[in-house]
């Protein structure tokens, strides 16, 4: 019988990519109705296609490296880009006259965490769809060594989210990590050692979100659950306020929460501007709740708050998937406290959860351009941390009506042009990876709408 995941278990074992053409065969043909009765998409299209068939044809003919960058702010995005990759692809290709061998597949890059709250069958279908792993919060040595080697040598392109997890938001760019761009080099790095003379190429690849209709009734109807929720009695009818009204609300229940319990001291905001109080007050609260964390897997505040959230992951893994001990050997009382440690560790990391979801939150986002994409972004946000502080599962979002996707393929950014003053010395090359997460970030950002 396995045990509660909020007790000590093995260690997590790397799951290696191991291809399957029929699996991935199966997987295309249930894609279509997978998408309309598991997720909220109606419709999927997308512009420069041409522009990836002939990047596509490129690697399949040995003359390029490919790796795809996509925004990630959906949990639905990996379909899109499976849709897009073996029906949107080839259809494209074939009305330019390009000959592409089938399938039209990428490898790619997935958080080690998903196979943990989806479930070990997702790891396996990972690994046969051509996926490897990585551990977000920590040196994954043997991550990144296979995600290295999919990229230099494996059948497919290889693909990825620089964001590194999904913020929330359709028209806000997470900070990118530097991973991306680190890899492509790496691949440089490993082609010029083997005499190889293919170029390396990164692709940012836009997804954006609309509502199909943009009709308000169930975003009234999660606004008013949100106030049940929270005790509210709306003053008037205007949605802004309501929305405005619930996250102030939560905010000063968190505030008092952490100042009462774990003996935060947050600092006033009543100097600041009242367009920025909102913000302000928030990010404090985030970095409080934080500290709380930090100060019990005994971690030091550094780097920014995405930073803060993968290290701290990562502690608590380290506390539940024991690499220290052999469970099997375990004294009934050894295994108890194990047990407790595991637990704890589970607990303390709810405070990390809350602060997941909040990343790329600014107080102004609704406020700046009322839609009601941005409204239904904003309220579902609020659900998930009201859902995490009832104990629900935030996995289970409520759908607030179908959606059509926009899939927007950027210019290629070549690696391989950059190479030579990477590779100069130490100072250039981090200066190299810098330069080219920022142009990453900022192709991202010119392809939101």
């Amino acid at each position: 019988m396995p045990r509660p995941p909020h007790f000590v278990q093995p260690p997590l074992e790397f799951i290696p990519p191991d291809f399957n053409l029929n699996v991935l065969r199966t997987a295309r043909s249930i894609l279509p109705i997978w998408m309309r009765r598991k997720t909220s998409i109606a419709r999927i299209e997308a512009v420069n296609v041409e522009q990836l068939a002939e990047l596509y044809h490129q690697f399949q003919t040995g003359q390029i490296r490919l790796l795809l960058a996509f925004r990630h702010p959906s949990a639905d995005d990996p379909f899109c880009m499976m849709y897009l990759m073996h029906y949107l692809l080839p259809r494209t290709a074939r009305q330019m006259g390009i000959r592409l061998k089938s399938p039209t597949h990428a490898h790619f890059m997935y958080d080690r965490g998903i196979p943990l709250w989806a479930g070990e069958s997702i790891g396996w279908m990972y690994s046969k769809l051509g996926g490897t792993p990585i551990h977000r919060g920590k040196l994954d040595r043997t991550g990144l060594k296979s995600a290295r080697n999919l990229l230099a040598n494996g059948q497919f392109p290889l693909m990825a989210a620089p964001e590194g997890a999904t913020n929330g938001h359709n028209e806000i760019v997470s900070p990118l990590e530097p991973g991306i761009a680190q890899m492509g080099f790496w691949c440089a790095e490993d082609l010029q050692k083997e005499n190889r003379n293919e170029q390396v190429v990164i692709v940012p690849v836009g997804i954006q979100y609309q509502y199909v209709k943009q009709t308000w009734d169930r975003v009234d109807q999660l606004l008013h659950s949100l106030e049940v929720d929270t005790g509210i009695k709306p003053k008037n009818s205007d949605r802004y306020e309501r929305l405005y009204a619930i996250a102030e609300h939560m905010l000063t229940v968190m505030e008092s929460f952490y100042r009462k319990f774990y003996h935060q001291d947050l600092p006033s905001v009543e100097h600041a501007q009242p367009n920025d109080r909102l913000a302000l007050r928030l990010q404090i609260l985030m970095d409080s709740a934080l500290i709380v964390a930090e100060q019990y897997f005994n971690l030091q505040p550094k780097g920014s708050v995405i930073d803060r959230c993968r290290r701290l992951e990562q502690a608590a893994w380290d506390l539940i998937f024991r690499e220290d001990l052999k469970l099997d050997e375990l004294s009934p009382v050894d295994r108890g406290l194990a047990d407790r440690v595991a637990e704890e560790a589970s607990l303390r990391i709810w405070h990390m959860r809350l602060v997941e979801s909040f990343v790329a939150v600014t107080g102004k986002y609704v406020i700046e351009k009322p839609s009601i994409d941005r409204f239904a972004e904003t309220s579902l946000l609020l659900w998930d941390m009201i859902t995490r502080i009832k104990g629900g599962n935030a996995f289970k979002r409520p759908k607030l009506g179908k959606q059509s996707v926009l899939v927007t393929v950027g210019n290629p950014i070549s690696v391989s042009d950059r190479f030579p003053i990477y590779q100069s010395n130490r100072r250039a090359a981090k200066q190299a990876v810098s330069d080219l997460t920022q142009d990453l970030q900022t192709a991202m950002e010119k392809m939101i709408l």
